[in-house]
């Protein structure tokens, strides 16, 4: 497994980040887990700037979608807008199951739409199943 991999995930409830990072435990994610908790700081850290100069070039974005300051739909757009940014697969990780908002982020150009399950066994699921693919499996662009 590639352990050089960073993914920053955007994310507003404490619970839900916590849950990650023992997702990520029990899954044994060894990567880089950058943690932001809204839309401006998520694309400060992508555009390196302010309080993020100097931080990693993410290689995956975890991105709720209903986050506070700047909406995850907007965070999306901007990424894949930006010549620099729109390579970096962004999955969607958001309680709505709302087929518009699906429909909405796949056309911005999301990669993945996982809708958070509630039970943390099946969330665990999830975070693996994405670790799996993401992370394991899928040669990352440079």
């Amino acid at each position: 497994m590639n352990t050089d991999v960073e993914i920053l995930l955007v994310e507003d409830n404490p619970a839900d980040i916590r849950l990650t990072q023992e997702a990520f435990a029990v899954n044994k994610v060894y990567n880089k887990l950058h943690v932001v908790t809204d839309g401006e700081q998520a694309l400060d850290f992508l555009h390196r700037r302010g309080f993020f100069v100097g931080a990693p070039r993410p290689d995956v974005v975890l991105l709720d979608l209903n986050i506070p300051k700047i909406h995850g739909i907007e965070v999306l757009r901007e990424m894949k807008a930006d010549e620099s940014l729109r390579k970096i697969p962004v999955i969607m990780l958001t309680t709505s199951g709302n087929e518009a908002d699906v429909e909405k982020t796949y056309s911005i150009g999301a990669n993945a739409y996982v809708q958070k399950p509630v039970d943390f066994k099946q969330f665990i699921k999830a975070l693996e199943a994405i670790e799996n693919f993401w992370i394991s499996v899928v040669k990352l662009a440079p």
